[in-house]
């Protein structure tokens, strides 16, 4: 798909050539990407940026809606559509932080400034988010019209799923949210307002928020008069009640406000060019120590859950004097056949890194699994330069595919060999990409080994591959242990994010943690249920409800590297002016999910619909769809005469419903792990017969026509006789028909290897 996507803007702006702006303009034309920048991404157009796109199935369409070139017309359609970006009139960045969470909200205007005045086009919002970003709503106004996304229950949405088009809108890429807005003159300017929650990065005691604000050259207004405003306000609410240091800014911003633990900035320009940078911002608030608080609030008057809120949070700090604690590693890897190629090296090279990061003392083991499984070595192995250099050289040899996914065994005997476990921390890291029949009973199993362990259970992290594993299986293998879960959706990035997940796994400083006195209270449910350990990676941020009267006094208790008691006070303050129930919104719902496919508890489903519904994040149990109104066309409208409302009744508006795709990936996929369909983004198929018939057929003319226009091929073919009309006509039938006997041979081997 975001191949697709990246084609149909090249086409686009080559297309948009067409377009005449008179002497007065400020931009060339678009142009392609140089070679040298098209080799850096086989997808050189995906946006960097919010960003509008005209849809053009028809190239006649394309002109200059205020000043018409009268071009010659074009012939022929573009299949698939060709996607011309819209020149961008103003943009403004409204960005509000709290604690390790952004709040974005987008709000710009585009002119179809490609699209004849006497003709519309479909046009094509897409949203870049930062890390871990979730689409939280659009909202688009043009004259007479608006539109507004919105979330209803799985159940409403079921008539209108089977109705849905991949091109209304959904994730071109899972960081790339995609929505279309119908039938738009030529000329119509539109105004859009975008939003959507994103994860602050966190590195040695700093907060990084990265947020793609990359425009592109050919999205500046060709002409000259048109004022360019850009505008970014930010503001920083750490929650921590000390001083919060700037650390670094991409964009000149100006100091509105500081305070304990505030910043607030603002930005405001008439520019020549927008923003060609992504908008980076980078600060520190915590200290040297291990440092805590937390909040307490009531709940919003409309909220589904009457109970009151409280959070709390834990900084590693920046400087551990504490002893290290001792780890003992097991890794365990999914060698079926669809984690060929990349997928497979890019586990072999995170895994290799992370064996280089492990101490002397530590000691680790590796195990392999598919029908079989196979062991490194029958026991732990110390960590020495030896035992790394014999683990690489083995996972050389060993991580070659074979049949089947069978996940138990493994991780059974993961937990026997890490059983006897004294004065360490024993930690499994479980990496699949396929989904299996038989999760509730593996995470019913590991769930009665925890309890029988000692002290400090081994800590299963779980890292899921592609689509088609169930993510929320992994969640709650992860959950039951106090462990951490990290995902990748296609196969970008799996070395990157898992060796994210090492790093933070690996570097914890403070396990079993408790808060005290919270059994006092009359009713108390935290998110999660088992609090993970703090790393020196990541801050620790937990939410939870509750009912009674909250204690004064509250302590945060944990073991540190050498086994020994911690604890620390947590200061108790009221979040005020902090939406607690959104910040943690997203993280709650994929909690919860879990806890919901586990328990197959419907009523914890009809409250994860509601809780979706009122924080506007996505769920399992909601669908997305798009509503449009239209003010109705009075006869005074029509005949051009205006008439005053003598009661001041409101403009009607007609309102219809456009479904939306699923925005929700689903429990995993056993049918596509049972075929060994390799991980990505986006259902992935075999081509049937037919369509392979079809390309084969369709190839050579395809072929043909990318060199020469459609008027072109129509002169000549008028000035050719009958008879090399035929001999033509029986030359590129044989040609089809090679081309076919060669895909009939492919899809009988293909049968044969089934």
């Amino acid at each position: 798909m975001a191949e697709d996507f990246s084609r149909a803007v090249d086409d686009g702006i080559k297309l948009s050539k067409r377009i005449y702006f008179g002497k007065d303009r400020a931009v060339a034309a678009p142009r392609p990407p140089a070679p040298m920048e098209r080799s850096s991404t086989t997808q050189p157009y995906l946006p960097t940026a919010p960003m509008v796109y005209a849809v053009i199935p028809d190239p006649g369409i394309v002109d200059n809606p205020d000043l018409p070139s009268y071009q010659p017309h074009v012939h022929g359609r573009c299949d698939p559509p060709a996607l011309i970006p819209l020149q961008m009139n103003s943009i403004e960045l409204d960005v509000d932080c709290y604690l390790d969470t952004a709040l974005v909200t987008v709000t710009g205007s585009w002119r179809v400034h490609c699209v004849m005045g006497s003709k519309r086009c479909d046009c094509r919002i897409a949203i870049p988010m930062g890390e871990q970003g979730s689409i939280l709503g659009v909202e688009v106004e043009i004259p007479r019209k608006s539109y507004t996304t919105q979330l209803i229950t799985a159940e409403d949405g079921n008539e209108f799923e089977k109705t849905a088009q991949p091109e209304t809108g959904g994730f071109l890429k899972p960081n790339i949210f995609t929505l279309t807005i119908p039938q738009v003159d030529g000329g119509t300017n539109l105004s859009i307002k975008m939003s959507w929650s994103q994860k602050l990065t966190y590195n040695e005691g700093q907060f990084f928020l990265d947020i793609p604000f990359n425009f592109p050259e050919y999205v500046t207004p060709a002409v000259k008069k048109i004022s360019k405003r850009e505008k970014i306000y930010l503001s920083v609410n750490a929650g921590t009640g000390t001083e919060v240091l700037c650390k670094g800014c991409s964009h000149q911003l100006k100091e509105k406000l500081r305070s304990a633990g505030k910043l607030r900035f603002a930005y405001e320009a008439d520019v020549l060019k927008w923003s060609n940078s992504d908008f980076s911002f980078s600060y520190t608030a915590s200290s040297s120590n291990i440092v805590g608080g937390l909040f307490l609030q009531s709940a919003p008057v409309q909220d589904v859950d009457q109970r009151d809120i409280f959070s709390f949070y834990l900084f590693p700090g920046k400087q551990q004097k504490t002893k290290a604690l001792k780890r003992e590693v097991v890794f365990v890897v999914d060698i079926s056949k669809s984690m060929i190629g990349k997928p497979l090296e890019d586990v072999k090279n995170a895994i290799s890194t992370a064996l280089s990061k492990l101490n002397p003392g530590d000691s680790f083991n590796i195990i392999t699994f598919s029908d079989d499984t196979s062991l490194f070595s029958t026991s732990m192995e110390l960590v020495s330069s030896d035992a790394v250099e014999r683990g690489i050289e083995w996972m050389n040899k060993n991580f070659v595919i074979a049949d089947g996914t069978n996940m138990l065994p493994p991780l059974e005997k993961a937990v026997e060999m890490l059983s006897n476990t004294r004065g360490s921390i024993p930690m499994i890291f479980f990496v699949t990409d396929g989904s299996v029949e038989d999760e509730r009973h593996i995470c019913d199993v590991m769930k009665k080994h925890l309890a029988s362990a000692g002290s400090v259970c081994p800590r299963i992290h779980t890292f899921g591959l592609g689509v088609f594993c169930n993510h929320y299986f992994l969640q709650m293998l992860a959950n039951l242990s106090r462990g951490q879960h990290e995902s990748v959706y296609n196969t970008d990035h799996i070395e990157e994010r898992l060796d994210k997940l090492f790093t933070k796994a690996l570097s914890t400083v403070l396990v079993n943690i408790t808060i005290e006195p919270l059994q006092n209270l009359d009713e108390v449910e935290v998110y999660p249920s088992n609090i993970p350990d703090l790393t020196s990676a990541n801050p620790l941020m937990i939410y939870g409800r509750y009912r009674g009267k909250f204690p004064e006094n509250v302590i945060a208790k944990g073991l540190l590297g050498d086994l020994s008691s911690f604890s620390v006070d947590l200061t108790v303050q009221s979040a005020k002016d902090m939406p607690l129930d959104k910040v943690f919104a997203k993280n709650v719902i994929d909690l919860l999910t879990a806890e919901a496919w586990f328990s197959e508890d419907k009523q914890l489903k009809e409250k994860i619909a509601k809780l979706s519904i009122q924080t506007s994040v996505p769920s399992e149990y909601t669908r997305m769809i798009q509503l449009e109104h239209t003010e109705e066309l009075k006869p005074s409208d029509i005949t051009g005469k205006k008439k005053t409302s003598s009661n001041g009744e409101k403009q009607k508006m007609i309102s219809r419903t456009i479904p939306l795709q699923s925005l929700g990936i689903g429990f995993g996929d056993q049918t596509a792990t049972r075929e060994n369909v390799p991980p990505g983004f986006g259902e992935q198929r075999l081509p049937d017969a037919a369509e392979k018939f079809v390309k084969a057929a369709s190839s050579c003319c395809v072929s043909l026509c990318n060199k020469c226009c459609c008027m072109c091929c129509v002169q000549c073919c008028t000035k050719l006789n009958d008879q090399c009309v035929i001999v033509f006509t029986q030359l590129f039938t044989a040609i089809a028909c090679i081309a076919c006997f060669e895909c009939c041979s492919a899809i009988c081997c293909a049968g044969d290897d089934g």
